[in-house]
């Protein structure tokens, strides 16, 4: 039996040093997720460092090339077990190239500011994930 399968996402942020604001994407598809919103990202192709698909998932899903941050390591040996079929693991980044667009999966994106990324209806997998963020950017404040 083989584990769940690797995603990558980045919590997209307007500066790594002091964010203020969280970018969030509105799933599109599939209709069981539609309406939901989630941290853009996407699956680790074969041969591919985590860190690569990053990249590559949020050329292809915004449009934009992004400066990494810190991982944000989650309590399931350093990932976000998000269900029995996928964990995650999350990078902060922000934009160095390019406006965030909905190319590919998203109908909406949405600046989120501080003190209120928790105000849409994240993917339930995501939600702790986003508590984690406002935990970690109120010590660094």
């Amino acid at each position: 039996m083989t584990g769940p399968v690797l995603v990558v996402a980045a919590a997209i942020v307007d500066d790594l040093d002091a964010p203020t604001q969280l970018l969030s994407a509105r799933r599109s598809v599939p209709a069981s997720l539609a309406g939901r919103w989630e941290f853009p990202g996407g699956k680790v192709d074969p041969g591919e460092t985590p860190e690569e698909a990053l990249h590559r998932e949020l050329r292809e899903e915004l449009g934009v090339r992004v400066g990494l941050g810190p991982e944000l390591a989650g309590p399931d040996g350093g990932a976000w077990r998000l269900s029995a079929t996928y964990t995650m693991r999350l990078w902060l980044a922000e934009v160095s190239s390019g406006t965030p667009q909905p190319l590919v999966e998203h109908d909406e994106l949405r600046w989120l500011p501080l003190g209120q990324w928790a105000s849409v209806p994240w993917l339930d997998g995501d939600v702790r994930i986003v508590e984690a963020l406002v935990a970690q950017v109120a010590t660094v404040r």
